[in-house]
């Protein structure tokens, strides 16, 4: 286990040392820094918009490779990923940062997971029964919304439901309410802030998994291993839990994996309708505001996130399958 953990961080820091790279070089080319400072009135001169761009190292009159080479040297001697256009350090942004984003994507990713492997299983062990079919039209309707309206359609019902009860018991502007003091009240102000995005992005991954976790809890259900355990005696449930829900959770383990990309996609949306100050924010403005170095650590921050899911998922299947050794 230590060898194979050993192994795939080097590999790993060698894929997020070359994706983020590719995306600084993008990024470099397809974004212009200077346009932020164009349409102010005064106009900066051409003097002060080249000095300010050179001290954040993204001056297009200097050459791409020249501005790699240098960003790519401090990223690896120093772990800096240079400033943003507000003069504040990525590095410092990310970690404030991503401990917003990763409260969301916790939870949601598990929830989803759970809620999606159940509603899979039992809508194979209830194929076209009445369900079944709910569950199936409910997934699609869900995977047919994008997750910004569910968002906003959550917004509008919170709305309503505060208003009939006659208290803002449903909180959904920003991440908590200043000012609150006292455990249980900070707790409970909490909650109430993170019920509405951890919904929409629970019910999102939940209908995506339920569909996978479906079709393959299908095909265990045909497989003769469970036939011959119920021939020596295991009831229709037992045989299922200990043989199907097992063998069928292999292929999940991979899709999960490669669907949380997806997922981080549905956050970043989430954020911004919630005003939650995570690196979803950050991802969207950086590209907005034209600040390459803010968008090269947003994509450094989803590339981490992806592998370390890609680990998590190798070693689930090692674990629910014993033929593979890790």
């Amino acid at each position: 286990m230590s060898l194979f953990l050993l192994r795939r961080f080097i590999n790993y820091v060698i894929l997020t040392l070359l994706a983020t790279t590719f995306s600084y070089i993008l990024a470099s080319i397809f974004e212009n820094p200077a346009a932020r400072f164009l349409g102010r009135n005064p106009r900066p001169s051409n003097e002060v918009i080249a000095r300010t761009l050179d001290q954040y190292g993204t001056n297009p009159n200097t050459p791409v490779l020249e501005r790699t080479w240098h960003w790519f040297t401090q990223l690896v001697l120093h772990g800096n990923l240079g400033k943003e256009i507000n003069g504040q350090p990525v590095v410092h942004d990310m970690i404030v940062r991503s401990g917003v984003s990763l409260q969301l994507l916790l939870i949601g990713a598990i929830l989803g997971a759970i809620l999606g492997v159940v509603l899979g299983v039992w809508g194979a062990v209830r194929q076209y029964r009445a369900s079944d079919q709910a569950v199936t039209y409910l997934s699609f309707l869900v995977l047919s919304i994008p997750v910004y309206v569910i968002g906003v359609l959550l917004m509008i019902i919170a709305t309503k439901f505060n208003e009939a009860i006659g208290i803002n018991f449903i909180n959904f502007t920003g991440q908590y309410t200043p000012g609150t003091s006292g455990f249980w009240s900070v707790l409970l102000d909490r909650l109430s802030h993170i019920v509405l995005p951890t919904i929409a992005l629970t019910a999102t991954s939940a209908a995506s998994y339920s569909r996978y976790q479906r079709n393959a809890m299908l095909d265990v259900l045909s497989a003769d291993y469970i036939r011959t355990a119920r021939s020596k005696g295991r009831t229709r449930g037992s045989a299922m839990i200990r043989h199907g829900v097992r063998v069928a959770l292999i292929p999940m383990s991979t899709f999960f994996a490669y669907s949380f990309g997806l997922l981080v996609t549905g956050s970043v949306f989430l954020e911004t309708i919630f005003s939650w100050h995570g690196m979803g924010e950050l991802a969207l403005n950086s590209v907005t505001q034209n600040d390459i170095n803010a968008t090269t650590g947003s994509i450094l921050y989803v590339a981490i996130l992806i592998l370390i899911s890609s680990t998590l998922s190798q070693i689930l299947y090692a674990a629910l399958d014993p033929r593979v050794r890790i």
